[in-house]
C-alpha cells in the first residue's frame, strides 16, 4: 500500500470519516447518514448521491491514541473485502497528534493472521501492492503529518514483523529464529548483534538461563543489540526482554488447556527487538541496548528439577521452586550481562512473567515496578500517550519474605497463591544490583489478548510504542 498526502480532498470512491462525538458530519452524508452519532467504535455505511461509499467511525468524544488505533483497524480490518484499490481518509476534524495512531492502525487492519495456511487468501486491492491511502489534513498540519506518516510506517513493519514472530508456533519459532533475525535486523539497519551461544554461555556461567533450556534439544542462547549512533547523547538505555519461544512449565508442567498459547511467551522479547530496529530506522541520537536472553521450556530426563540450586552470572545462588517460574531465572542473566557489560543509566526489563498481573489489572494495563518515582512517571506518561498503558504496583521490601530459601540465595517462587507479581519483580530486583533507575514492565495480559484478527489469543506487538515514545522523549 502507498500512502498519499493531501490537503483537499482527492477524487475517489471510498472515504472513511473518523469522526469524533458532535462533529458536524461532512456535506456528502449528511441527506444519508441515519442516526449515526459518533459513539466510539460506531460504524455505518453510507452512499452519497453520486453513488460513492462513506464509511462513519465513531471516535466518542475524548479518544485516546489507542482508542484511534483500535477503532480504525476494526474498521478496515473488517470491511476491507468492501474497499477499492484507492481509499481515502478524511482527517481534516482531528488533532495531528492522532495520525500516527490512525495510520497505525489502517496498515494493521490488513494485518493477515493465517500465517501457514496452504490455500492463499484474497488479498483486498486496498493491502495489495496497488492499493492507495489518500490522507487528507489541514494544510498547516501538513509536516507534522509526514512525519507521523513516515514514523508510523516502520513502527508497523517492526510491530507485524513481531507478530508473525510472536504468532508463529513453536516448530517455526526456536531460539535460532530469534537470534537470525535480529542479525539480518542489524545487518540491515546498522546496529551490531552479538549472539553468544550454548557453548560460550557455559564457559562464561550464564548457568540461570541454561537451567531453563537444559530439557530441549534447541540450546538457548543471549541476543546482544547494540545501537549506538554516532550522534548519541543523553542517557543509555538498557532494555532486557525474555525470550521464552515456548512454554511447558518443565517438570512443574502447566495444564494442557491453554498451553498452545505458550508460544507467546517471547511477548517481552519482541518489544525489545521491535523497539531497536525502530530506534535504528527513526536514527534516534540516543545508544539502546537490547538483551534477549531466549530459550524453550520444555521436559526431558536432563530437565531442572524442582529443588535444585543453580548459580546465576553474578554468582548469587537461585533455589528452583516451580520450574514454570521460569522467566524470571532467564532474565536474573539477561539484567546480569547488562549490569556487568554495558551498565546502562537506565535499565528496563519487559515480560509475559505472570498470571497473577492479570488477576490484578485485567487487560487493560501492564504492571510496573520501580523504585524509581521520576522512572515510573516517564513510563506512564508514555503509556498513557501510546495507550499502551502501565499501572504502578509496590515493591515494598515487606515482601523480601517471599525470596527467602534455606539453602540458596533466593528462590525463584514463593509458593504463596497471592501477590505473584510483586514476588517475580522483587526476585529481579535481587539481580540490578541496586540499579538506581530500573524498572521491571510485566506485560502478560497485554502482549497477547483478543482481537479482530483471530478467535483466540494472539500477539499485539505491545511495548514498541510505548518504548520508542519513552526513547524519544
Amino acid at each position: 500500500m502507498q500512502i498519499h498526502l493531501h490537503t483537499t480532498a482527492p477524487t475517489t470512491t471510498a472515504t472513511i470519516w473518523p469522526l469524533l462525538k458532535e462533529q458536524p458530519l461532512p456535506e456528502q452524508v449528511q441527506a444519508a447518514q441515519g442516526d449515526f452519532k459518533g459513539d466510539l467504535n460506531e460504524t455505518q455505511l453510507v452512499y452519497s448521491a453520486d453513488g460513492q461509499k462513506h464509511w462513519l467511525l465513531g471516535l466518542g468524544e475524548k479518544p485516546s491514541s489507542h482508542d484511534y488505533l483500535r477503532a480504525i483497524r476494526k474498521l478496515t480490518y473488517t470491511q476491507k473485502s468492501k474497499f477499492p484499490a484507492a481509499v481515502s481518509l478524511n482527517l481534516t476534524g482531528l488533532p495531528v497528534d492522532a495520525i500516527e495512531a490512525i495510520v497505525l492502525g489502517t496498515l494493521g487492519g490488513g494485518y493477515n493472521l493465517k500465517l501457514y495456511h496452504t490455500t492463499t487468501p484474497e488479498v483486498s486491492p486496498f493491502y495489495s501492492q496497488l492499493g492507495q491511502l489518500n490522507l487528507t489534513v489541514a494544510a498547516a498540519d501538513r509536516e507534522a503529518a509526514q512525519q507521523a506518516i513516515d514514523r508510523a510506517t516502520i513502527i508497523w513493519e517492526a510491530q507485524k514483523a513481531m507478530l508473525d514472530l510472536m504468532n508463529a508456533p513453536s516448530n517455526y519459532k526456536t531460539p535460532q529464529v530469534l537470534a537470525d533475525w535480529a542479525v539480518a535486523s542489524g545487518r540491515t539497519y546498522g546496529y551490531s548483534v552479538t549472539v553468544m551461544d550454548h557453548d560460550e554461555l557455559a564457559r562464561l556461567g550464564y548457568n540461570a538461563l541454561l537451567s531453563v533450556g537444559q530439557g530441549s534439544e534447541n540450546p538457548p542462547m543471549m541476543l546482544v543489540l547494540d545501537y549506538n549512533p554516532a550522534n548519541a547523547t543523553g542517557s543509555t538505555v538498557g532494555l532486557v526482554g525474555k525470550g521464552v519461544t515456548f512454554d511447558t512449565g518443565g517438570i512443574s508442567i502447566k495444564q494442557s488447556t491453554n498451553m498452545h498459547l505458550m508460544k507467546s511467551d517471547m511477548g517481552g522479547a519482541a518489544a525489545v527487538l521491535g523497539t531497536l530496529e525502530v530506534a535504528a530506522r527513526l536514527k534516534l541520537p540516543r545508544r539502546v541496548v537490547g538483551v534477549v536472553p531466549t530459550t524453550e521450556n520444555v521436559v526431558d530426563g536432563m530437565a531442572t528439577k524442582p529443588g535444585d540450586v543453580i548459580t546465576s552470572y553474578l554468582g548469587k545462588t537461585i533455589e528452583i521452586i516451580d520450574t514454570d517460574a521460569e522467566g524470571r531465572v532467564i532474565l536474573a542473566d539477561g539484567l546480569g550481562h547488562m549490569i556487568r557489560h554495558i551498565q546502562p543509566d537506565v535499565l528496563i526489563d519487559l515480560a509475559t512473567l505472570t498470571g497473577n498481573v492479570i488477576a490484578a489489572l485485567g487487560y487493560q494495563a501492564g504492571g510496573l515496578f520501580t523504585q524509581n518515582d521520576e522512572l515510573s512517571a516517564q513510563l506512564q506518561a508514555s503509556g498513557d500517550r501510546t495507550g499502551e498503558r502501565l499501572w504502578r504496583l509496590p515493591l515494598w521490601d515487606v515482601y523480601k519474605d517471599d525470596l527467602t530459601s534455606d539453602v540458596a540465595d533466593v528462590k525463584n517462587y514463593s509458593g504463596k497463591p497471592i501477590n505473584g507479581a510483586i514476588a517475580a519483580a522483587k526476585f529481579l530486583e535481587v539481580f540490578t544490583e541496586k540499579h538506581p533507575a530500573w524498572a521491571h514492565l510485566d506485560i502478560a495480559g497485554m502482549a497477547f489478548a483478543d482481537t479482530e484478527f483471530g478467535q483466540q489469543k494472539n500477539a499485539t506487538a505491545f511495548g514498541i510504542r510505548l518504548l520508542i515514545d519513552f526513547l524519544t522523549r
